[in-house]
Parts: C-alpha cells; structure tokens; sequence
C-alpha cells in the first residue's frame, strides 16, 4: 500500500474538500489493509477518467446501466495499487478507444464519493464510499469507439457548454466541472 499512499500524499491537494478527501483517504487506506478491493464494504480505491477531445470542445460520456445518466468512465481497483494503470485500462474497456493522444499520468482530482446502494448483476450493493484518483485523457473524437454492455447503454461526445444538461447526478457534477476545469488550465 506504500506506492498508492504516496501517490495520494504527494498529490497537492489545493480545496477544503481536497484536502479533507485526502486525509480521510491517507487514513483509510492505512487502517484498511483491503481499501483496494470491494470485499472492503464501506470503502474501496476506484481510478476514473475524463475524456475530452482534442480541440477541447467536448467531452466523451457514457450512460451508465447503474446510475441511469451520462457519466464519466472509471472503476475499481480490484487489488490493484496502479490508480494509473486502472484508468487506462478502463477507458480502453469502457470507450473501445485503444490509444489516446494523451494520458497524463498526472491526478487531476481526488474525491471521496457517496455511492448509494444498489444492485449490480442482480446481487445486492450497500452504501459505501469510493476513494476516488482522476485523470484527464485526450482522445480523438473522430475515432471508432464502442461502449461495453455491461457499464453502458452507449457513448457520446458532448459540448462543453451542454454535457452537464444530460448529466443527472447531481452530486457529480461539481466533480465534472472541476476536472475540466484543470484540464482547460493545462491546455496548451
């Protein structure tokens, strides 16, 4: 758990929720042998990712067989201490996209997230939290994508100016707007 810990610790967290996610993730993760796997009931790492197109105009957003709305792409660590490496792997899963034009290796947020329960593959989910690592991805909007069946419904790049208007989570739409925040920062 030592690389993950410091990945977390090292990330500068630079808002109140940030620096309280990131405190409350830190201990966590180091009271909880098993944070990286969903055995751990009440929380467990997840990676996500928020894909923009290259002229960073729109975002792509898949809607999600759970949530019932447009969101990110992301999942759960299973075990594994990578918050990278998950991320990469899952966009590629969930988009069909099999390259991007760039990955940044760099977080660009951290989140601890409320997920309701609910059921998944017809077993029973209870309430937990997800100690979330973001990443930004650019990728070609122009490529083939496909959507997995068993997260999504289909994928979609919105403009910018519209996507939260799709988005019915409300909870997570602070979460989008400050990603693409940073991710416009950077831009260039």
């Amino acid at each position: 758990m030592k690389e993950l810990l410091n990945l977390i610790a090292s990330y500068p967290a630079s808002t109140p929720q940030e620096i309280a996610d990131q405190r409350l993730m830190t201990a966590f993760i180091e009271a909880h042998p098993n944070a990286t796997k969903r055995s751990n009931l009440a929380a467990h790492v997840t990676s996500s990712i928020v894909i923009l197109n290259t002229t960073y105009d729109h975002i792509l957003m898949g809607y999600h067989q759970i949530y019932q709305s447009w969101g990110w792409f992301g999942g759960h660590n299973d075990g594994d201490e990578d918050c990278y490496r998950v991320a990469l792997k899952e966009a590629q899963e969930e988009t069909g996209l099999s390259a991007f034009v760039q990955a940044s290796q760099e977080i660009v947020a951290l989140d601890v997230i409320y997920v309701e329960n609910h059921l998944k593959q017809g077993q029973y989910v209870p309430d937990h939290l997800h100690l979330n690592v973001s990443y930004g991805f650019i990728a070609d909007d122009r490529a083939s994508l496909k959507h997995n069946p068993h997260e999504h419904q289909g994928l979609r790049w919105f403009p910018l100016d519209t996507y939260l208007h799709s988005v019915k989570e409300t909870r997570m739409k602070p979460i989008y707007e400050k990603i693409i925040a940073r991710m416009l920062a950077k831009k260039g």
